[in-house]
């Protein structure tokens, strides 16, 4: 039996790793063990539950106002610690996070083979996202295994020099997470005013911090100014830098801004699914709702998700106040310009079948050994 640790410390990571770690477990010849380091707590905790997953083991690294030494290290550290008093044959990991490349490191220093889920997105820009485009560079230096969602993704790791024999193009696994929760019998619903045009809107990446998150709210009040009818669902982000910004910059808007805590995933899908369109600055945003037909403005300056833009759902906007205004109103007040956005869609993230693929690509890499 192969035993094999999937590590998660985000919400989106636990949120995107769920499917495949419910897909290796069905697997008789496989072990599996969730590691959570806890660069999230109740976030990453509520994401797991939403698909009846728990942490095997908890690193707890959390703290008030953590930096990203802080996380890096502490992840290094006790992932490491982890692996020496229970080795593993094989590490998952996800994305582009600081739990990414510092797990991957400490299994690269104990020569334990790594599978990056969802590798070899790129925007070519180290600033862009920050520190995300950095870390998942590392970690396609690092791993052994590459399971990209798409053929651009493959492609990427090809220029690299990745042998194309250890690339698997599989799909998005954010993709499964959402037609596992859609196809559900009961999930949990938000409830929203009825008869209102509702905006679901999102901000939390480092690089718009302080001026570009300004900008990004302003807009938003324009918007309301314009259109006193529109309704905007606003999940805030743990992050004080971010929460306390969007509260101080909205706060005369009672009627028409509608603050949560971060939403659980079930509850979120539903508010995604119930959103005349989705403001954000999320990646895995930009691939769900290619998934369920619904038009994206993504407030960031490049993408390291070009299929979102060209085949999929989503329009890059920037950070600044005229332009998301414009096509904020562009988009709720010419219904064409909907239509020709989402007539586009090609759904390039895949069909749900990511898990599946890394199972059978992981199976295969334990048969050759």
């Amino acid at each position: 039996m192969k035993k094999i640790a999937c590590i998660v410390g985000t919400r989106p990571e636990a949120i995107k790793m769920a499917p495949v770690i419910h897909e290796l477990r069905r697997d008789p010849e496989f072990l599996v063990t969730v590691l959570a380091t806890g660069q999230h707590t109740d976030m990453l905790m509520q994401a797991l539950g939403d698909f009846g997953l728990e942490p095997d083991a908890n690193l707890n690294i959390m703290r008030d106002k953590q930096s990203l030494d802080h996380i890096t290290a502490s992840v290094l550290q006790g992932v490491g610690g982890f692996l020496d008093a229970e080795p593993q044959d094989m590490l998952l990991v996800h994305g582009d996070t600081s739990t990414t490349f510092a797990a991957c490191l400490a299994g690269f220093y104990r020569k334990i083979p790594a599978g990056h889920v969802e590798a070899g997105l790129r925007s070519h820009d180290l600033s862009l996202p920050f520190p995300e485009e950095a870390n998942r560079v590392l970690t396609d230096r690092l791993a052994e295994l590459f399971f990209a969602p798409t053929q651009g993704d493959a492609d990427n790791l090809l220029r690299e020099g990745i042998n194309p024999e250890r690339i698997h193009i599989t799909g998005n696994t954010v993709i499964d997470a959402l037609y596992w929760i859609l196809g559900r019998d009961k999930h949990t619903k938000f409830e929203l005013p009825e008869g209102r045009p509702v905006i679901l809107m999102t901000a939390h990446r480092r690089e718009s911090w302080g001026q570009p998150l300004v900008e990004i709210c302003s807009a938003v009040g324009d918007v309301i100014r314009e259109r006193p009818d529109v309704m905007f669902l606003i999940p805030l982000h743990k992050n004080p830098t971010v929460r306390n910004v969007i509260r101080e910059c909205l706060k005369d808007f009672p009627d028409n801004v509608i603050f949560t805590e971060p939403l659980g995933y079930s509850e979120f899908v539903h508010a995604m699914s119930r959103s005349e369109f989705i403001l954000s600055d999320s990646g895995g945003v930009q691939e769900e709702a290619s998934g369920i037909d619904k038009p994206v403005l993504i407030m960031r300056t490049v993408s390291e998700r070009p299929e979102a833009i060209v085949h999929g759902t989503c329009v890059l906007v920037g950070t600044g106040r005229a332009k998301i205004r414009e096509e904020a109103l562009g988009l709720l007040n010419e219904p064409e310009r909907r239509r020709e956005l989402l007539a586009k869609n090609t759904k390039p993230f895949g069909n749900g079948e990511a898990s599946k693929k890394i199972h059978e690509a992981v199976r295969r890499y334990f048969a050759r050994q």
